[in-house]
């Protein structure tokens, strides 16, 4: 049997969001304006299929897997990167922090996308922060820094979102707003995971000084219209 967290987007959209789904029982994507990820229930050709027709004209989906696939007919993959799966099941202890940390809502949108939008922290759309919560530090009333969270399968939530404005950083910010985000995701009895690049050795050992251990390395590909 494989574990939940080996096909994050696909236990994500047909369990917990599964209100934020598109799609058919052969593959489902998360609505358009939440995020790019698509996911097929298996690797035959008509679910093979019906993920390529959800790829829209002008764009792209995201696959999150840990099998390495090929890009399904009338797609082609653009990119293909590995990533490095981790969990937490407690976090570090630490001090608290020097600084406010805010909760984020829709008014706090616009400042959220244009900060995602410039740090690149991975996809983020403009309702993205709905996904779960948010949480912000603010400097002269400007939003400098966020993280919050994404995919939602049984038991599990990610932790993503993390960035930080580029005249802000090196303060702690990324830590203890991620720490805050998982904080409270243990709290709900659930385990926070999250994803960085497997090359990414910088954030793999805050995320390891924080309380989280690599779990598996996972596929994620990019893909377009054929």
């Amino acid at each position: 049997m494989t574990h939940l967290l080996d096909r994050p987007v696909w236990n994500a959209l047909t369990s917990r969001q599964s209100d934020l789904a598109e799609g058919d029982a052969r593959a489902w994507r998360l609505a358009e304006d939440y995020g790019v990820f698509v996911a097929a229930r298996d690797a035959s050709p008509e679910c093979q299929a019906a993920m390529a027709a959800l790829v829209p004209a002008d764009g792209e989906l995201w696959t999150v897997d840990a099998q390495e696939t090929a890009p399904p007919p009338g797609a082609v993959m653009t990119r293909q990167v590995l990533l490095a799966q981790m969990t937490a099941d407690a976090l570090t202890p630490t001090d608290p922090p020097a600084f406010e940390i805010a909760p984020l809502g829709d008014g706090d949108a616009g400042e959220m996308f244009v900060l995602a939008r410039l740090t690149q922290p991975g996809p983020y759309n403009v309702r993205t922060h709905r996904l779960g919560a948010f949480v912000g530090v603010k400097v002269d009333g400007r939003l400098v820094a966020m993280a919050g969270e994404r995919l939602r399968v049984p038991g599990f939530t990610e932790v993503s979102g993390v960035c930080t404005h580029p005249d802000h950083r090196g303060r702690g910010y990324a830590g203890a707003l991620m720490r805050t985000v998982a904080g409270r995701v243990l709290e709900r009895g659930e385990t926070p995971f999250l994803h960085s690049y497997a090359a990414n050795a910088g954030a793999i050992a805050l995320y390891e000084a924080l309380g989280f251990r690599w779990r598996q390395h996972i596929w994620s590909a990019i893909l377009r219209r054929g």
